[in-house]
């Protein structure tokens, strides 16, 4: 029998990684074949929680074949997808995002629930059944959590989150506050990244009504120390506008210690950000303070002022 194979999204992240290799013991606790993979490079943040924990990073795949068995985490959309998973089986999918652009030819068991990250999720899926959870598993399950939340700074993170990583930080045996920042300071060394790379790290494409865009997202610990490679990051941007015909490109330089973000802001449709953040921007830029979530504080507000 054909493995299933399980993956998060492109510029794949923390969580993604996490919930892959998460999901994969789940499956083999059931009796299934399956392989997590993924969809990108891996970032350091996650190198750091792979190599803390002692898991190696899971085989990368670019497409998959007509009738390949999947399984989705964190993702839906196919358009942050693998190539060819319009013509895969998706069985299931277990996600915390929006459900978009998204159609099977069969049933499947589909799984989103409003909470920060989709190892809160799988943490209630092993409880549900009643499945152990080992302290190295615990230990991803909780970086992952960790960095979708920014160590629970962030306006994504629930109850239910924090609930989970005080568990998980229990079996794992770790302190999840200095845990956490280490692990979200080991993200932040993008020095040796070119400009290029640091656009496509963390970048999620979107539709803003009949637009095309690009919200993309790095963390760091000084912001004016990344702003230095302003033009840099300036150039990258227009020629990814340019090859993939956007109308709009948001990169937010998020600072994880004070919670704000800077933005570089380019396009032909960049009002839509001004209206929407009601800032002028000034020379491609623009501060937003307490901005440090994409998913609850930037694509939400482009959405509603496209």
């Amino acid at each position: 029998m054909e493995e299933m194979l399980i993956f998060g999204h492109k510029s794949p992240d923390t969580d993604t990684i996490c919930s892959s290799i998460v999901m994969s013991d789940f499956q083999k606790k059931l009796g299934k074949k399956v392989k997590p993979v993924r969809l990108g490079e891996i970032n350091k943040e996650t190198k750091f929680a792979l190599n803390y924990f002692g898991f190696d990073a899971p085989e990368l795949i670019n497409s998959v074949s007509e009738g390949q068995e999947v399984i989705l985490v964190d993702h839906n959309e196919f358009s942050q997808s693998v190539d060819g998973i319009e013509n895969a089986k998706i069985r299931m999918v277990v996600d915390h995002h929006r459900v978009c652009d998204f159609n099977t030819a069969e049933p499947l068991y589909y799984r989103a629930e409003p909470v920060g990250c989709t190892n809160t999720i799988l943490l209630k899926m092993y409880k549900e059944n009643g499945f152990e959870i080992d302290k190295k598993l615990a230990g991803l399950m909780l970086s992952a959590i960790i960095s979708d939340t920014l160590l629970l700074k962030s306006p994504t993170k629930t109850d239910e989150d924090e609930k989970a990583v005080k568990e998980l930080a229990k079996i794992a045996d770790v302190d999840y506050m200095s845990y956490g920042l280490e692990m979200l300071k080991a993200g932040t060394d993008l020095s040796d990244y070119t400009a290029e790379e640091l656009i496509a790290l963390d970048c999620k494409k979107c539709e803003l009504k009949d637009k095309k865009a690009k919200v993309a997202q790095v963390n760091t610990a000084d912001i004016p120390e990344m702003m230095k490679r302003k033009a840099e990051f300036e150039k990258a941007i227009k020629k990814d506008i340019e090859d993939n015909d956007l109308d709009l490109f948001v990169f937010a330089i998020t600072d994880i210690i004070n919670s704000n973000s800077q933005a570089i802001v380019l396009g032909k449709e960049t009002q839509i950000f001004e209206k929407g953040f009601n800032k002028t921007l000034e020379d491609n830029t623009a501060f937003l303070p307490g901005v440090v979530s994409r998913k609850k504080q930037i694509l939400p507000v482009l959405q509603e002022n496209a």
